[in-house]
């Protein structure tokens, strides 16, 4: 049975995201995979290349995306803009460019920030053709007319979108899968948290006796997902929970949002984590917006996958700009977050359901050494009556948490009781 464990391992998700924070990362590219092979050398990763041109469902793989660098000089020479200094300078997906040009030509490709004058904002165009840079609002407030010079050494080419996945096998085939999305270059919170989270947790469970099957998908946001999903149509049906990892290492309180079904295994453990923790935190029901979830719980699919964040995508204010850096991440999130999520595992691995095999009637707990020998008492301690409840509701339709939950018993007592009543061959798993 897996236990969570209390050890911190705060120091080592810091030192993974300092090292992986400067990659330019995007959702195909050589940063992408070089982000991959540092994960590789954490955990077993296994790695799929998808072709450019490949078709996805109704997305096609786009061409592969290199950046060299890229940098925009003002008429005086100064450099306003280079990579090498921070990656988020360059719209990412920036088609090659060098050119000079007027200050009203370079205007349409240059993107800011003004209610954030300080910070270089996080741009994309990962579909269709074009090229930017961008700046602090404060530097484009600055310009003046002349000529600028543009150049963006960047690359184009058929290629492939590279994901990763790290499949740790336990006594059953049903799967528990986590999500990170490794896309985002310079990214601590929205990209990074997820992602070393993600390395800690797989780490930790390898050295754990499991009974489910756990999964860790590393692949880029949107068409990353859509690719595993493509590859794997005959094997998803083993997915019996799931979650998304981001967001998870800003100050906020934990935010957890359900899966499309709402009422799945998954959402129902995670809720009573959460619960039981007594701790600040939010519920959300599912909405087609965000990360992942969006893929695995398109309906055509419907797993069982929810986010597990804390402040939510788009509702911090450093949220894809620059300010989403190391400073961001706390290590006391990262720490409980991480506690949370070996939490769920524990829920995970002993939740179930069992069937009670002397259904008419109680049976004599006595004779079997399972209940006091004195009758009489007002009070009967938790455990005595664990088993009692257990034994009502396993009929098959009732999971532990559903007993939990309907008892006000704490699971591990539950757990407890479950195990002496099936050792006593009154109970058998289903």
């Amino acid at each position: 049975m897996i236990e969570p464990s209390v050890t911190s391992s705060a120091d080592t998700m810091m030192s993974l995201a300092r090292q992986m924070y400067p990659i330019c990362r995007s959702i195909t590219g050589n940063g992408l995979r070089q982000s991959l092979r540092m994960i590789s050398e954490r955990i077993p990763l296994e790695l799929s290349e998808i072709p450019t041109g490949t078709q996805v469902f109704d997305w096609t793989v786009p061409e592969e995306w290199n950046l060299n660098y890229a940098t925009l000089t003002d008429p005086n020479g100064k450099v306003i803009a280079d990579t090498r200094v921070h990656n988020l300078h360059v719209l990412n997906y920036s088609e090659p460019k060098h050119a000079r040009m007027s200050l009203e030509e370079l205007r349409p490709h240059l993107f800011s920030l003004p209610d954030h004058p300080d910070w270089i904002p996080y741009r994309t165009s990962y579909y269709a053709r074009n090229w930017g840079f961008c700046l602090p609002y404060r530097v484009v407030e600055t310009l003046h007319p002349g000529e600028y010079e543009v150049r963006i050494d960047t690359r184009l080419s058929s290629g492939a979108l590279t994901y990763g996945e790290c499949c740790l096998k336990g006594q059953m085939d049903d799967e528990v899968l986590f999500s990170a999305h490794v896309c985002h270059p310079s990214l601590a919170n929205d990209n990074l948290s997820g992602i070393v989270l993600a390395v800690a947790l797989a780490q930790w469970l390898m050295s754990q006796k499991r009974r489910y099957t756990y999964r860790f998908i590393f692949a880029p946001g949107t068409i990353g997902s859509l690719c595993w999903l493509a590859n794997n149509r005959q094997t998803i049906s083993r997915i019996t929970h799931g979650l998304v990892l981001s967001c998870l290492g800003d100050s906020g309180s934990i935010t957890y949002k359900r899966s499309r079904q709402g009422s799945a295994e998954i959402d129902r453990i995670v809720e009573h984590v959460l619960r039981e923790r007594g701790q600040s935190h939010q519920i959300r029901d599912f909405s087609p917006y965000g990360y992942d979830e969006r893929q695995y719980c398109s309906p055509g699919f419907n797993l069982p996958v929810g986010v597990l964040m804390r402040t939510p995508n788009g509702e911090y204010p450093e949220y894809h700009t620059s300010a989403d850096n190391l400073d961001l991440l706390k290590r006391q999130s990262l720490e409980h977050s991480l506690s949370v999520l070996k939490t769920i595992v524990h829920v995970i691995e002993t939740n179930r359901r069992y069937v009670n095999l002397y259904p008419y009637g109680e049976p004599q707990l006595g004779r079997r050494g399972l209940y006091s020998s004195v009758g009489g008492s007002h009070q009967q301690p938790g455990y005595e009556m664990a088993l009692l409840w257990v034994l009502n509701y396993s009929d098959g339709r009732h999971d532990l948490l559903d007993i939990s939950q309907r008892s006000g018993l704490s699971m591990e007592t539950l757990v407890s009781a479950a195990g002496r009543l099936e050792e006593a061959s009154l109970l058998q798993p289903q």
